[in-house]
């Protein structure tokens, strides 16, 4: 039986990361979990044994102190699982400039404080990096560019990651979540629900999975099960992948959807007025 791992979890609070500290606790590993909200990590920390460490990743000054501090510990690291993000809609059009500073500073660049300061130790126990992006990171949607183009940066990141120093034992890879039940879906949910007449929070979830092949949305545990897989050693010759959790979202042609029976499609004026 090999020894528990020590791995941290960015965004352990809530949501998939949370559900990614109950899967790697319940396997044996030693877990702490980061994240902006002391209240949340408590929480997720009385029932997993995982510790919790209070920190905002898009300041470096605290991710280094933070990782010490798990370091001291456990007395090395095995795993980090780059989870935490943020999500703030709007088209590139409209996007107000903070709300891209702000999604590029937790997505991508707190992403990037956090594995500077955790590689060292990753390498010398040719430990595993998993990214938790977005189905976002592989196909555009309306009103979603900042939080798209960040979560695509992630993906690169972790690539990356896995290009320069698969050769030292490294492995990092990327899981790209579609619509999952999360706390944080959950208000997207009720917001679009609301817009629609008043629409339940599970009819909205209903509604916006309808043309995914599998018709339903993910559970935050089936995500970090595929998270959990990928820091094992089962998944020991899998590096740089970057795999849709999506239910087949992702494998849609969406210029067969006027062909599916469920669809009603409108004509639309072309825009050249004929």
């Amino acid at each position: 039986m090999s020894p528990p791992r020590a791995v941290i979890v960015t965004g352990g609070g809530t949501g998939i990361g949370a559900a990614v500290a109950r899967a790697l606790t319940a396997g044996g590993d030693r877990v702490a979990i980061f994240g902006r909200r002391p209240g949340p990590l408590r929480e997720v920390a009385a029932v997993t044994g995982a510790v919790d460490v209070a920190c905002d990743i898009s300041d470096a000054a605290q991710v280094a102190t933070a990782v010490g501090s798990v370091l001291d510990r456990f007395g090395g690291l095995d795993g980090l699982v780059l989870n935490a993000g943020i999500m703030r809609a709007g088209g590139l059009a409209e996007l107000p400039g903070p709300d891209w500073d702000e999604m590029l500073a937790v997505n991508l660049t707190g992403a990037f404080h956090t594995v500077r300061a955790a590689l060292p130790h990753l390498l010398a126990a040719r430990g595993a990096v998993v990214a938790v992006a977005s189905v976002a990171a592989l196909r555009a949607a309306t009103g979603m560019g900042g939080y798209a183009v960040t979560k695509a940066g992630l993906t690169m990141l972790t690539q990356s990651l896995a290009v320069d120093h698969a050769h030292e034992g490294l492995r990092a890879n990327v899981v790209c979540p579609g619509w999952t039940v999360t706390e944080m879906a959950d208000e997207e949910m009720a917001a679009f629900g609301a817009a629609r007449g008043g629409l339940g929070i599970g009819d909205a979830y209903s509604l916006v999975t309808s043309l995914v092949p599998q018709r339903r949305a993910a559970r935050a545990e089936e995500v970090a099960a595929v998270v959990a897989w990928l820091l094992s050693d089962a998944a020991s010759y899998v590096n740089g992948a970057v795999i849709p959790v999506d239910g087949s979202a992702a494998a849609v042609d969406v210029g067969t959807l006027p062909f599916d029976p469920r669809v009603q499609v409108r004509a639309v004026p072309r825009q050249d007025g004929s």
